[in-house]
């Protein structure tokens, strides 16, 4: 019964984030289609069938539809007709029809930065180091650490997750070499116990043996983070200046990720991808829910932002990016591009798109994506 409910939860905030954060980038295009000028016909919440008009007043009709998975915004002339409304999309100025497509992206990654910026200011979460391995009679050993304990605080110095690529729980040990520290210890069972260590001395520390004796279990990557359930506060101009480089590393990874994606599959397309599809993603959302909390739930969120902003801006139909790309070509080669060429264009790349995503929700399953 736990595991249903936990499986309902966890399909529940998958479709309350993507949700969300494909409505938001909706509203993007909406608010800088209006403020252009632009007629916008329809802005609906999740796609059809419609279930309620929210609002019908005015010329923008305002729905409520079944399928909870985004959102869209309907204009004037955006199907490429030439419509004879002076405020069609189609009869926009190039330069507008292109700010309003980029809206959507930018509304995304303001949407990514907003999220690490108010945890970084208000929630930032404290983790600690989890040792699966402790070296005999090493420090760690004498001090009484054991494994699966996680040190939480070096000298009464705690740290905070979004901190990780700054500071690091090892190398703050390994500065302290040949001294003796007190470590705060979250034993397996939950208890919080204060012990104090005497570190290697520098000549017995190398970059295979640390400064307290601790290790990695054998094939994993890292350590791994244990999350204490405490939240620090920071001052907000560095909580801005840490959500923008949080927003640029993650855009930065995601686009590697698809370097890497384009890579695997030309070379080796029965291989998993190194991506995940909607059941992947609602997994990782799951684990990360019942496993670090709400906080670290939303920083995902925030991951997920950046993704979709990176995604939207690719120059591939019918992605905003493709959109933009097929509108600068009609503007370069006008009337030999015609609107039917152009729409077997966004329909040979949805299907692309949906074969896509058929393919690495396979993968997802198979890797045991469907499980929570």
């Amino acid at each position: 019964m736990e595991g249903l409910f936990q499986s309902a939860v966890t399909i529940i905030l998958f479709f309350a984030i993507l949700g969300s954060l494909v409505v938001l980038h909706e509203l993007g295009h909406f608010i800088t289609a209006r403020v252009a000028g632009v007629r916008v016909l329809e802005f609906g919440i999740g796609f059809p069938p419609r279930a309620k008009v929210l609002r019908a007043s005015g010329e923008t009709l305002y729905t409520l539809n079944w399928l909870p998975i985004g959102g869209f915004v309907k204009l004037e002339g955006e199907d490429g007709d030439n419509s004879d409304d002076p405020r069609s999309f189609s009869r926009a100025p190039l330069r507008t029809r292109l700010l309003i497509l980029a809206a959507g992206v930018v509304m995304n990654l303001l949407t990514a930065l907003t999220i690490f910026f108010a945890i970084a200011w208000l929630a930032s979460p404290k983790v600690g180091l989890v040792a699966p391995v402790v070296d005999p009679s090493s420090p760690a050993a004498v001090a009484g650490l054991r494994p699966g304990d996680a040190i939480v605080a070096v000298d009464g110095r705690s740290y905070q997750f979004l901190e990780l690529d700054e500071v690091s729980i090892t190398d703050d040990l390994r500065q302290h070499a040949g001294e003796t520290v007190t470590l705060d210890v979250v034993r397996t069972d939950g208890a919080r116990e204060r012990l104090t260590a005497t570190l290697r001395p520098p000549a017995e520390v190398s970059p295979t043996r640390g400064a307290l004796g601790i290790q990695i279990a054998p094939g994993a990557p890292s350590f791994p983070i244990h999350f204490t359930g405490e939240y620090a506060q920071n001052d907000p101009l560095y909580a801005l200046q840490k959500a923008g480089s949080e927003t640029v590393r993650w855009f930065g990874l995601i686009l590697a990720g698809l370097g890497d994606l384009v890579s695997k599959f030309v070379n080796d397309p029965t291989a998993a991808p190194p991506v995940q599809g909607p059941v992947g993603i609602a997994t990782s959302i799951g684990e990360v829910f019942w496993g670090a909390g709400p906080i670290m739930t939303l920083y995902v969120a925030g991951i997920l932002s950046a993704n979709l902003a990176l995604v939207n801006v690719l120059p591939f139909p019918p992605l905003d990016g493709g959109r933009m790309l097929v509108i600068v070509l009609k503007a370069l080669f006008g009337r030999r591009i015609s609107l039917r060429a152009e729409r077997l264009t966004y329909f040979v790349g949805f299907a692309f798109l949906m074969a896509f995503l058929i393919w690495v929700t396979v993968f997802d399953v198979l890797r045991g994506g469907g499980t929570t």
